[in-house]
Order: structure tokens, then C-alpha cells, then sequence
């Protein structure tokens, strides 16, 4: 047997909450209001957002304390209602075809260059010739400049590394005087 709720619901903590919410934030607002203190603006602000905070308790009591009845619950979690007749194996054929209209467009997007690790995966293990390339295999060039505070333009240097040519900058290391 469910219990009866009277009065105040289900949720009377949060009740009582809203309410002390409520009275300290109108309190702290007064305060600043009608006090004369160097930071009355202060409390002022921190009594409207006590006040704002306490709407939060506010929303938990009310949705806390609605009331659905299993019947109308039972389309809402998934729980097909029984003897129903010929609306039953409609509404389970309208079921089955959306689900496969949408797995289908999910699939088409995965196909299409949407967001898929494996399909991304395979495409950076392939060269152009259709072989696997390993990490070891790539090559990246990184250029950098250096700027020594005497002059104004880099001096760099060519080297020449897995037939290709690339510019290193020249480096210069400061030491200082020990």
C-alpha cells in the first residue's frame, strides 16, 4: 500500500529549504537595504542571488511532488500496453520501421566521412599505394626560427633528410658569465 501524502507532498525537505533560502535571502537584503554599512551593496546582490538560488528547491519540491498514473507512464518508458488489438501490432511496425530508418541514416553518416574511428583508422594506415604505412615510416619537417637579440634576420641552414630538402634554422645558445 502506497503511503498518503498530506500537506506538504512528497518532498518536504526541499520545501523547508526553498523557505530558509528564501527568508535568508530576504533577510541579507534587507539588511543591505536599510542598514548603513560601507558594503551594502554587497549584501544586497548576495540576498537576490540567495532569493534566486532558493527557485532551485522550489523546482525540486513542485516536480518532485507530481503525480502520473502508471497508466500514462507506461508509453512514456517504453512498456508496450496489452490488449490493445489491431493498434498494438501498429504502433510495433511503426516501432520496428523507425528504428531501422534511423540506424540506417546513422550508418549512411558513418560511411559518408561522419565522426568514425575505425573508418579514419584504416584510411591513415593506407599510403597511395594501398599498402599499410607504420608510424615509423613518416616523416615530419618542422622548421623553426630563432632570433638572437643582435640581429634582425634569421640565419638558417639546409639539411637534407629522407629526400627532401628542409630549412633549420640556425641556433645560437647564451651563456651567461659565471
Amino acid at each position: 500500500m502506497e503511503p498518503v501524502y498530506r500537506g506538504l507532498g512528497r518532498c518536504v525537505c526541499c520545501f523547508w529549504l526553498a523557505v530558509a533560502f528564501d527568508i535568508v535571502g530576504l533577510l541579507v537584503l534587507l539588511v543591505g537595504v536599510f542598514v548603513n554599512v560601507f558594503f551594502y551593496d554587497l549584501l544586497i546582490y548576495a540576498g537576490a542571488i540567495v532569493i534566486f538560488l532558493s527557485l532551485i528547491w522550489w523546482v525540486f519540491w513542485y516536480s518532485g511532488n507530481i503525480e502520473v498514473p502508471p497508466a500514462e507512464l507506461e508509453d512514456d518508458v517504453g512498456l508496450l500496453k496489452k490488449d490493445k488489438g489491431a493498434l498494438s501490432g501498429i504502433s510495433g511496425a511503426v516501432r520496428r520501421l523507425s528504428s531501422r530508418v534511423s540506424s540506417g541514416i546513422r550508418t549512411s553518416f558513418r560511411r559518408n566521412g561522419g565522426p568514425s574511428t575505425s573508418t579514419h583508422t584504416a584510411r591513415a594506415q593506407r599510403s597511395a599505394g594501398g599498402l599499410p604505412v607504420g608510424p615509423q615510416l613518416e616523416q615530419v619537417a618542422v622548421a623553426m626560427a630563432t632570433m638572437t637579440p643582435q640581429e634582425d634576420t634569421p640565419h638558417t641552414a639546409v639539411s637534407s633528410a629522407a629526400d627532401c630538402d628542409v630549412e633549420m634554422p640556425h641556433t645560437t645558445t647564451e651563456t651567461s658569465p659565471t
